[in-house]
């Protein structure tokens, strides 16, 4: 078996790189890079009749050159990261056609704050697009859509449980009573951004209720997590950990741990709690630990296959972001040594074995979105651009001696 799959890594092309980072990180000329890639993807979404702005760029297959997108609907999860995308290029180039193009994404996204939720991914498509954009404008238009989205997704709070449902869809089909991904921390942020900027109080103490019971339930004794967490509705209690992306359900899922050690950061910036600073550590010491030589982590760390197994780039932007803010929250010598982590992650992205260069107009080749359905395999995915140029941003400002967020 594991021959079989070696072989078809071989075949199709799969990142099996085990080098060391190499050479220094040029942060400006890496966001040149991305400048140019975004001016790329937006001349390619220029039809005779204009662009489409209710069409988002999703992936890239290993095998093409050019955009798949989907359409923004309540079901397209990742339809908020190409807006993002664009606010964090037109903060770093000042390109007022930048920021037009930005706006007109952005806008399509609107009429996700006056419909139910479809699911807990509101935080995704509209923090990323309009959180980036309110933050860059101060348009007030941005902010009650803000507003208006997280109290939307604050529907999906089971009080009893403690957590955000996450799949309504998934409830019946696998059994699954009231089920939360370890994406869904990463919503958390709107809440919190929501209840101290006019929305209601009570979205802090869903976040928190959120948080911990995450904490609480969703991590094994090493501190690595279930990508799912299934609770009964009548006790709150834990019925079982599951995976729905991963290897399987004892191993750590890349871009779910990614997701962890990104979403404690942020549960510590915003309340400030030391227990969650600590968490937020542990969760990031299993994962660094694990990571092959060059940095980026395989799709899961017990995949088949490995050293040949494919790599995901989009769990590497996600954790080198995480940890430049992560840094500047602890002691030099500790979070030096986060922030040199992060350094060596985005130098190996940086690198040619997982740029995309001139051969397709995306920032990054080589992730993994949803190897058990067979989706998005070793592809070049939106949602890794998005962090990667955070990432990017976040350095930066660290270097130019500003705090790492804008």
């Amino acid at each position: 078996m594991k021959k079989i799959v070696v072989g078809l890594a071989v075949m199709l092309g799969f990142c099996t790189c085990a080098h060391q980072p190499s050479g220094t990180l040029d942060v400006n000329k890496t966001l040149d890079y991305c400048a140019e890639q975004t001016q790329r993807t937006l001349a390619e979404l220029k039809t005779d009749s204009g662009i489409d702005y209710t069409m988002m760029p999703r992936n890239i297959m290993a095998d093409e050159q050019h955009w798949n997108c989907r359409k923004a609907t309540k079901e397209e999860w990742c339809a908020g990261f190409w807006p993002g995308v664009l606010w964090y290029d037109y903060e770093y180039t000042k390109d007022k056609k930048i920021r037009e193009e930005a706006e007109k994404f952005t806008n399509s996204l609107e009429f996700l704050s006056k419909t139910p939720a479809f699911d807990h991914d509101l935080g995704f498509l509209v923090f990323c697009s309009y959180g980036n954009g309110y933050r860059l404008t101060k348009n007030p238009v941005y902010k009650q859509v803000i507003l208006d989205t997280a109290d939307t997704l604050a529907t999906l709070f089971n009080p009893t449980v403690g957590t955000i449902l996450s799949w309504p869809r998934e409830v019946k089909p696998r059994n699954w009573p009231h089920n939360t991904i370890m994406d869904n921390m990463i919503n958390l942020e709107m809440l919190f951004w929501a209840a101290k900027n006019g929305g209601n109080p009570y979205l802090y103490d869903v976040a928190v209720a959120h948080a911990d019971k995450t904490m609480k339930c969703q991590f094994r004794p090493d501190y690595t997590s279930y990508h799912v967490a299934v609770y009964d509705t009548i006790t709150g209690n834990l019925i079982k950990g599951v995976t729905h992306q991963g290897y399987a359900d004892s191993t750590m899922w890349a871009r779910g741990q990614a997701w962890a050690i990104y979403g404690y950061t942020v549960v510590y910036r915003e309340t400030k709690d030391p227990k969650y600073l600590d968490f937020a550590q542990k969760v990031t010491d299993v994962y660094l630990e694990r990571l092959p030589e060059d940095k980026v982590p395989y799709w899961d760390f017990s995949a088949p296959g490995i050293p040949d197994a494919p790599r995901d780039a989009s769990a590497a932007a996600v954790v080198a972001s995480a940890l430049l803010e992560l840094s500047t929250y602890l002691p030099n010598g500790t979070g030096k040594r986060y922030k040199d982590a992060a350094i060596e992650i985005l130098t190996s992205l940086n690198s040619d074995s997982y740029q995309s260069g001139q051969s397709k107009p995306s920032f990054l080749l080589h992730s993994v979105g949803h190897w058990p359905n067979h989706s998005e395999i070793d592809a070049s995915i939106i949602y890794a651009d998005y962090y990667y140029i955070e990432a990017l941003l976040r350095l930066k400002r660290l270097q130019e001696g500003h705090g790492v967020l804008g």
